[in-house]
Formats: structure tokens, C-alpha cells, sequence
């Protein structure tokens, strides 16, 4: 019983540096599509989990400020006077932002969900590749 117990606890940081493994290769990959003409990206995020993942992604400045930021990466706030691209990281704030944010990035079921809004994209002029086609909707 011991011998398990250890096992489990061993293999529970395992687990999620796998899934922040795979959150960093999707944030790259969102990041680098929305911005392709950029070599380096600046970008801020309000959630310090965020950050941290943020700061491990090769060609990502991360700012102190919002406003001089290139990508925004929103877990909880509404924020309103940025020119960045706004993207965030839980289904409800999608709702609330949904004339604002180009999409979203989150967990629901154990399972990553992407999503990106057809109208916002339409407003900041960002085609994506035919390989990320699959993850644009109409509406929420």
C-alpha cells in the first residue's frame, strides 16, 4: 500500500508538466499564427500562472504594462483600452468578451479546447491556415 501511495505521488508532477508542456506548444503555436509578421511578440498576461508559462516560449517578451502589448492572454479581467489582440483562458470570460477577443484557450472535460471567433477575426484582418480552420466558430 506504501509502495503505491508513493507511486501516485511521484507521478502526479509528471502529469501536469505534461499538461503544461501541452499548454505551452498550443500557446505558441495560437501566439505565432495571430502574429506571423512579428520576430518578437510582447505580450502580458493577468494571471501569473499565465505569465510563467508565457515567459518559457521562445520570441515572447513578456511586458509589465497592457498597453504595450501585442497579444493579451486574459484569465479574469475586462480589458478595454489596448490595441493587442485579446485572447483568454476560460469559456465564461470568452462569453463576456466575445465582441473583443479573436478566441480562447482552456480546459473543460480534461480536454484542451480552441476556439476562435469568426467576427473578431474578420476585424482584425487574420486569416488562419487551413489547419486551424477547424477551431473558428460563428458564435458562442
Amino acid at each position: 500500500m506504501k509502495k503505491l501511495l508513493l507511486l501516485f505521488i511521484l507521478l502526479i508532477p509528471l502529469l501536469f508538466a505534461s499538461d503544461l508542456k501541452t499548454e505551452q506548444k498550443i500557446y505558441k503555436l495560437i501566439i505565432h499564427t495571430l502574429l506571423p509578421e512579428k520576430k518578437e511578440i510582447k505580450v502580458w498576461s493577468d494571471s501569473l500562472q499565465n505569465e510563467k508559462l508565457l515567459k518559457t516560449i521562445p520570441n515572447l517578451i513578456v511586458v509589465k504594462d497592457s498597453k504595450d502589448a501585442d497579444f493579451l492572454l486574459l484569465d479574469q479581467q475586462n480589458i478595454t483600452n489596448t490595441k493587442g489582440i485579446i485572447f483568454v483562458s476560460n469559456y465564461k470570460l470568452l462569453q463576456k468578451l466575445r465582441n473583443k477577443a479573436v478566441g480562447g484557450f482552456f480546459w473543460q472535460k480534461g480536454r484542451p479546447n480552441i476556439l476562435f471567433l469568426q467576427e473578431n477575426l474578420k476585424k482584425r484582418n487574420i486569416t488562419l491556415p487551413q489547419s486551424m480552420q477547424e477551431y473558428i466558430e460563428d458564435e458562442l
